[in-house]
Protein backbone atom coordinates (compact mmCIF):
# COMPACT_ATOMS: atom_id res chain seq x y z
CA UNK A 1 0.00 0.00 0.00
CA UNK A 2 1.21 3.24 -0.60
CA UNK A 3 0.46 5.95 2.15
CA UNK A 4 1.24 9.55 1.42
CA UNK A 5 0.95 11.81 4.45
CA UNK A 6 1.86 15.33 6.16
CA UNK A 7 4.59 14.15 8.47
CA UNK A 8 5.20 15.82 11.79
CA UNK A 9 7.87 16.03 13.84
CA UNK A 10 10.13 12.32 13.52
CA UNK A 11 9.23 10.30 16.37
CA UNK A 12 11.57 10.03 18.98
CA UNK A 13 12.59 6.54 21.10
CA UNK A 14 14.99 8.69 23.66
CA UNK A 15 12.89 7.85 26.17
CA UNK A 16 12.68 4.10 25.88
CA UNK A 17 15.73 2.10 26.30
CA UNK A 18 14.33 -1.44 26.61
CA UNK A 19 10.96 -3.53 26.14
CA UNK A 20 10.35 -3.10 29.57
CA UNK A 21 9.93 0.90 29.33
CA UNK A 22 7.03 0.79 26.79
CA UNK A 23 5.40 -2.02 28.92
CA UNK A 24 5.68 0.46 31.59
CA UNK A 25 3.98 3.18 29.43
CA UNK A 26 0.97 0.94 28.76
CA UNK A 27 1.31 -1.17 32.37
CA UNK A 28 -2.55 -0.06 33.76
CA UNK A 29 -4.39 -1.12 30.06
CA UNK A 30 -2.60 -4.02 29.87
CA UNK A 31 -3.22 -4.85 33.65
CA UNK A 32 -7.34 -4.48 32.24
CA UNK A 33 -6.83 -6.22 29.12
CA UNK A 34 -5.55 -9.36 31.14
CA UNK A 35 -8.35 -9.20 33.93
CA UNK A 36 -10.83 -9.10 30.78
CA UNK A 37 -8.97 -12.06 29.00
CA UNK A 38 -9.24 -14.36 32.31
CA UNK A 39 -12.43 -13.24 32.40
CA UNK A 40 -13.81 -14.06 29.42
CA UNK A 41 -11.73 -17.38 29.35
CA UNK A 42 -13.69 -18.82 31.91
CA UNK A 43 -15.87 -21.71 30.65
CA UNK A 44 -17.75 -24.41 32.72
CA UNK A 45 -15.85 -26.96 30.75
CA UNK A 46 -12.55 -27.75 32.74
CA UNK A 47 -10.66 -28.53 29.50
CA UNK A 48 -11.44 -25.47 27.89
CA UNK A 49 -9.77 -23.86 31.07
CA UNK A 50 -6.94 -25.72 30.91
CA UNK A 51 -6.25 -25.43 27.47
CA UNK A 52 -6.58 -21.57 27.89
CA UNK A 53 -4.50 -21.32 30.64
CA UNK A 54 -1.80 -23.52 29.22
CA UNK A 55 -1.89 -21.20 26.00
CA UNK A 56 -1.86 -17.95 27.26
CA UNK A 57 0.66 -18.18 29.68
CA UNK A 58 3.72 -16.21 29.08
CA UNK A 59 4.26 -13.97 26.13
CA UNK A 60 5.16 -9.92 25.83
CA UNK A 61 1.19 -9.41 24.31
CA UNK A 62 2.78 -7.25 21.72
CA UNK A 63 -0.28 -7.50 19.49
CA UNK A 64 -2.98 -6.06 22.52
CA UNK A 65 -0.29 -4.00 23.45
CA UNK A 66 0.17 -1.91 20.39
CA UNK A 67 -3.69 -1.77 20.36
CA UNK A 68 -3.57 -0.20 23.48
CA UNK A 69 -0.36 2.35 22.32
CA UNK A 70 -2.25 3.51 18.63
CA UNK A 71 -5.52 4.32 20.68
CA UNK A 72 -3.52 6.56 23.19
CA UNK A 73 -1.42 7.80 20.41
CA UNK A 74 -4.57 8.17 18.05
CA UNK A 75 -5.90 10.58 21.39
CA UNK A 76 -8.86 7.75 22.70
CA UNK A 77 -9.78 8.28 25.81
CA UNK A 78 -12.48 5.84 26.46
CA UNK A 79 -12.35 2.45 27.89
CA UNK A 80 -13.15 -0.10 24.34
CA UNK A 81 -9.43 -0.46 23.70
CA UNK A 82 -9.25 -2.58 26.57
CA UNK A 83 -12.46 -4.79 24.75
CA UNK A 84 -10.36 -4.07 21.03
CA UNK A 85 -7.01 -5.20 22.37
CA UNK A 86 -8.56 -8.72 24.42
CA UNK A 87 -10.25 -9.33 21.08
CA UNK A 88 -6.71 -9.69 19.24
CA UNK A 89 -5.08 -11.71 21.53
CA UNK A 90 -8.02 -13.93 21.41
CA UNK A 91 -7.66 -14.30 17.96
CA UNK A 92 -4.49 -14.21 18.06
CA UNK A 93 -3.84 -16.93 20.18
CA UNK A 94 -6.67 -19.13 18.20
CA UNK A 95 -4.42 -19.24 15.18
CA UNK A 96 -1.32 -20.24 17.43
CA UNK A 97 -3.41 -23.23 18.77
CA UNK A 98 -4.02 -24.08 14.81
CA UNK A 99 -0.92 -23.37 13.69
CA UNK A 100 0.67 -25.85 16.11
CA UNK A 101 -1.53 -28.79 15.33
CA UNK A 102 -0.73 -28.03 11.79
CA UNK A 103 2.97 -27.84 12.36
CA UNK A 104 3.33 -30.40 14.43
CA UNK A 105 5.07 -28.10 17.12
CA UNK A 106 6.00 -29.62 20.20
CA UNK A 107 7.57 -26.40 21.54
CA UNK A 108 6.49 -22.66 22.09
CA UNK A 109 8.24 -20.19 24.29
CA UNK A 110 9.85 -23.24 25.65
CA UNK A 111 7.33 -24.88 26.91
CA UNK A 112 5.35 -27.81 25.21
CA UNK A 113 2.25 -26.61 22.93
CA UNK A 114 -1.13 -27.35 24.16
CA UNK A 115 -0.99 -29.88 21.19
CA UNK A 116 1.36 -31.91 22.73
CA UNK A 117 0.18 -31.68 26.21
CA UNK A 118 -3.79 -32.07 25.49
CA UNK A 119 -3.79 -33.39 22.02
CA UNK A 120 -4.65 -32.15 18.64
CA UNK A 121 -8.57 -32.73 18.96
CA UNK A 122 -8.77 -30.16 22.14
CA UNK A 123 -6.02 -28.04 20.29
CA UNK A 124 -7.90 -27.28 17.42
CA UNK A 125 -11.56 -26.92 19.51
CA UNK A 126 -10.33 -24.59 22.04
CA UNK A 127 -9.02 -22.43 19.40
CA UNK A 128 -12.93 -22.35 18.15
CA UNK A 129 -13.56 -21.45 21.39
CA UNK A 130 -11.36 -18.60 21.42
CA UNK A 131 -12.67 -17.37 18.18
CA UNK A 132 -15.73 -17.25 19.39
CA UNK A 133 -15.00 -15.94 22.34
CA UNK A 134 -13.49 -12.82 20.28
CA UNK A 135 -17.04 -12.50 18.56
CA UNK A 136 -19.09 -11.83 21.98
CA UNK A 137 -16.88 -9.10 22.62
CA UNK A 138 -16.78 -7.92 19.36
CA UNK A 139 -20.74 -7.57 19.70
CA UNK A 140 -20.05 -5.99 22.86
CA UNK A 141 -18.38 -3.12 21.69
CA UNK A 142 -21.41 -2.34 18.77
CA UNK A 143 -19.13 -1.18 16.60
CA UNK A 144 -20.31 -1.80 12.90
CA UNK A 145 -16.77 -0.84 11.45
CA UNK A 146 -14.75 -2.71 13.94
CA UNK A 147 -16.86 -6.16 13.03
CA UNK A 148 -16.30 -5.28 9.49
CA UNK A 149 -12.49 -4.87 10.13
CA UNK A 150 -12.33 -7.52 12.35
CA UNK A 151 -14.28 -9.90 10.51
CA UNK A 152 -12.07 -9.05 7.40
CA UNK A 153 -8.92 -9.85 9.21
CA UNK A 154 -10.03 -13.34 10.71
CA UNK A 155 -10.99 -14.20 6.97
CA UNK A 156 -7.21 -13.01 5.55
CA UNK A 157 -5.42 -14.93 8.23
CA UNK A 158 -7.40 -18.46 7.34
CA UNK A 159 -6.37 -17.29 3.50
CA UNK A 160 -2.65 -17.24 4.74
CA UNK A 161 -2.68 -20.43 6.60
CA UNK A 162 -3.82 -22.21 3.54
CA UNK A 163 -1.18 -20.53 1.06
CA UNK A 164 1.89 -21.52 3.84
CA UNK A 165 0.00 -24.90 3.64
CA UNK A 166 0.32 -24.96 -0.65
CA UNK A 167 3.83 -23.74 -0.37
CA UNK A 168 5.23 -26.15 1.71
CA UNK A 169 8.22 -28.37 0.84
CA UNK A 170 8.10 -26.09 -2.63
CA UNK A 171 11.66 -25.00 -3.41
CA UNK A 172 9.88 -22.77 -5.94
CA UNK A 173 8.53 -20.49 -3.21
CA UNK A 174 9.63 -16.85 -4.50
CA UNK A 175 9.99 -14.30 -2.32
CA UNK A 176 6.19 -12.93 -3.51
CA UNK A 177 4.90 -15.97 -2.62
CA UNK A 178 6.84 -15.64 0.84
CA UNK A 179 5.45 -12.24 1.23
CA UNK A 180 2.06 -13.07 0.23
CA UNK A 181 2.05 -15.50 2.80
CA UNK A 182 3.21 -13.47 5.85
CA UNK A 183 1.45 -10.68 5.02
CA UNK A 184 -2.22 -12.88 5.63
CA UNK A 185 -0.95 -14.69 8.63
CA UNK A 186 1.03 -11.94 10.47
CA UNK A 187 1.21 -8.63 9.15
CA UNK A 188 -2.95 -8.43 8.68
CA UNK A 189 -3.25 -8.38 12.36
CA UNK A 190 -0.82 -6.10 13.48
CA UNK A 191 -2.00 -3.94 10.88
CA UNK A 192 -5.79 -4.39 12.30
CA UNK A 193 -4.30 -4.11 15.94
CA UNK A 194 -3.18 -0.85 15.06
CA UNK A 195 -5.84 1.05 13.01
CA UNK A 196 -8.42 -0.08 16.07
CA UNK A 197 -6.76 2.34 17.98
CA UNK A 198 -7.59 5.02 15.23
CA UNK A 199 -11.00 3.86 14.59
CA UNK A 200 -11.92 3.64 18.06
CA UNK A 201 -10.86 7.42 18.24
CA UNK A 202 -13.07 8.29 15.90
CA UNK A 203 -9.35 9.99 13.82
CA UNK A 204 -10.07 11.12 10.06
CA UNK A 205 -9.14 8.64 7.46
CA UNK A 206 -5.54 9.61 6.54
CA UNK A 207 -4.26 8.87 10.47
CA UNK A 208 -5.92 5.56 10.23
CA UNK A 209 -4.55 4.65 7.57
CA UNK A 210 -1.52 5.69 8.53
CA UNK A 211 -1.86 3.20 12.19
CA UNK A 212 -3.00 0.42 9.35
CA UNK A 213 0.35 1.14 7.42
CA UNK A 214 2.19 1.48 10.68
CA UNK A 215 1.18 -2.11 11.80
CA UNK A 216 0.95 -3.69 8.38
CA UNK A 217 5.07 -2.59 8.78
CA UNK A 218 5.62 -3.69 11.70
CA UNK A 219 3.83 -7.39 11.02
CA UNK A 220 6.16 -7.80 8.40
CA UNK A 221 9.46 -6.49 9.84
CA UNK A 222 8.13 -8.57 12.71
CA UNK A 223 7.99 -12.08 10.99
CA UNK A 224 11.03 -11.63 8.72
CA UNK A 225 12.55 -11.49 12.04
CA UNK A 226 11.12 -14.00 13.50
CA UNK A 227 12.15 -16.20 10.46
CA UNK A 228 15.93 -14.99 11.14
CA UNK A 229 16.04 -16.22 14.53
CA UNK A 230 15.10 -19.88 13.25
CA UNK A 231 18.01 -20.02 11.99
CA UNK A 232 20.32 -18.12 13.90
CA UNK A 233 19.34 -17.45 17.76
CA UNK A 234 20.31 -19.30 20.84
CA UNK A 235 17.73 -22.18 21.07
CA UNK A 236 17.77 -21.71 24.96
CA UNK A 237 16.28 -17.88 24.17
CA UNK A 238 14.35 -18.42 20.98
CA UNK A 239 12.00 -21.02 23.25
CA UNK A 240 12.18 -23.60 19.96
CA UNK A 241 13.82 -26.00 18.23
CA UNK A 242 16.43 -24.37 15.05
CA UNK A 243 15.62 -24.98 12.22
CA UNK A 244 11.97 -25.73 12.54
CA UNK A 245 10.96 -23.75 9.50
CA UNK A 246 12.90 -25.86 7.59
CA UNK A 247 11.84 -29.43 9.06
CA UNK A 248 8.45 -27.99 8.65
CA UNK A 249 9.21 -27.82 4.98
CA UNK A 250 8.79 -23.73 5.17
CA UNK A 251 10.97 -21.99 2.91
CA UNK A 252 11.55 -18.61 4.60
CA UNK A 253 13.14 -15.31 3.51
CA UNK A 254 17.01 -16.86 4.18
CA UNK A 255 16.46 -19.75 2.74
CA UNK A 256 15.12 -18.12 -0.21
CA UNK A 257 17.83 -15.73 -0.63
CA UNK A 258 20.31 -18.54 -0.80
CA UNK A 259 18.65 -20.74 -3.21
CA UNK A 260 18.48 -18.13 -5.62
CA UNK A 261 22.31 -17.40 -5.51
CA UNK A 262 23.55 -20.80 -5.06
CA UNK A 263 25.58 -22.65 -7.38
CA UNK A 264 23.72 -25.62 -9.22
CA UNK A 265 24.56 -28.07 -7.31
CA UNK A 266 24.13 -26.30 -3.96
CA UNK A 267 20.54 -25.57 -5.47
CA UNK A 268 19.52 -28.81 -6.06
CA UNK A 269 20.84 -29.82 -2.28
CA UNK A 270 18.95 -27.14 -1.16
CA UNK A 271 15.89 -27.39 -3.14
CA UNK A 272 16.10 -31.53 -1.71
CA UNK A 273 16.86 -30.28 1.85
CA UNK A 274 13.20 -28.35 1.49
CA UNK A 275 11.44 -31.19 -0.53
CA UNK A 276 12.02 -33.40 2.40
CA UNK A 277 11.70 -31.58 5.33
CA UNK A 278 13.41 -33.00 8.32
CA UNK A 279 16.83 -31.34 10.49
CA UNK A 280 19.42 -33.08 9.21
CA UNK A 281 19.46 -30.99 6.52
CA UNK A 282 20.36 -27.91 8.62
CA UNK A 283 24.44 -27.55 8.34
CA UNK A 284 23.81 -27.90 4.56
CA UNK A 285 21.37 -24.78 4.69
CA UNK A 286 23.02 -22.85 7.31
CA UNK A 287 26.30 -22.82 5.04
CA UNK A 288 24.37 -21.88 2.25
CA UNK A 289 22.57 -19.15 3.91
CA UNK A 290 26.06 -17.93 5.43
CA UNK A 291 27.89 -18.15 2.11
CA UNK A 292 25.31 -16.08 0.28
CA UNK A 293 24.09 -13.83 2.59
CA UNK A 294 20.51 -14.87 3.35
CA UNK A 295 20.60 -13.76 7.30
CA UNK A 296 21.70 -10.01 6.27
CA UNK A 297 19.66 -9.51 2.79
CA UNK A 298 16.93 -10.46 5.01
CA UNK A 299 17.67 -8.91 8.13
CA UNK A 300 18.13 -5.36 5.56
CA UNK A 301 14.16 -6.22 4.19
CA UNK A 302 13.17 -6.22 7.80
CA UNK A 303 14.79 -3.47 8.92
CA UNK A 304 13.44 -1.31 5.66
CA UNK A 305 9.78 -2.29 6.63
CA UNK A 306 10.63 -1.02 10.69
CA UNK A 307 11.81 2.16 9.10
CA UNK A 308 8.59 2.26 7.15
CA UNK A 309 6.45 1.79 10.21
CA UNK A 310 8.33 4.52 11.41
CA UNK A 311 7.58 6.88 8.98
CA UNK A 312 4.04 6.22 8.72
CA UNK A 313 3.77 7.52 12.20
CA UNK A 314 4.48 10.99 11.36
CA UNK A 315 0.99 11.27 10.46
CA UNK A 316 0.14 11.80 14.23
CA UNK A 317 0.75 13.91 16.72
CA UNK A 318 3.64 13.91 18.99
CA UNK A 319 3.08 11.80 22.10
CA UNK A 320 4.83 9.15 24.34
CA UNK A 321 2.78 6.94 22.85
CA UNK A 322 3.86 7.19 19.31
CA UNK A 323 7.21 7.16 20.50
CA UNK A 324 6.56 3.99 22.51
CA UNK A 325 4.94 2.46 18.96
CA UNK A 326 8.23 3.73 17.37
CA UNK A 327 10.37 2.06 19.39
CA UNK A 328 8.63 -0.78 18.89
CA UNK A 329 9.32 -1.10 14.97
CA UNK A 330 13.29 -1.22 16.15
CA UNK A 331 12.63 -3.84 19.23
CA UNK A 332 10.55 -6.25 16.57
CA UNK A 333 13.92 -6.56 14.21
CA UNK A 334 16.78 -6.63 17.25
CA UNK A 335 15.06 -8.81 19.56
CA UNK A 336 16.50 -11.95 20.10
CA UNK A 337 13.55 -13.89 21.22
Amino acid sequence: MTLTVQLAPAPSTASFRDFADVQALAAEDSRRVDALIRARLQSQVLLVNQVAEHIIAGGKRLRPMVVLLAARAAGYRGDDHIAAAAIIEFIHTATLLHDDVVDESSLRRGRRTANDVFGNAASVLVGDFLYSRSFQLMVDLDRMAVMRLLADTTNAIAEGEVLQLMHLNNPDTSEDDYFRVIERKTAILFAAATELGALLAARPHEEQAALREYGHSLGMAFQIADDILDYEADEADLGKNLGDDLAEGKPTLPLIHALGKASEAQRKSLRDAIESGGREHLPLVLAAIREHSGIGYARARAEAFAARAIAALGALPPSSHRDALAFLAGFAVARRT
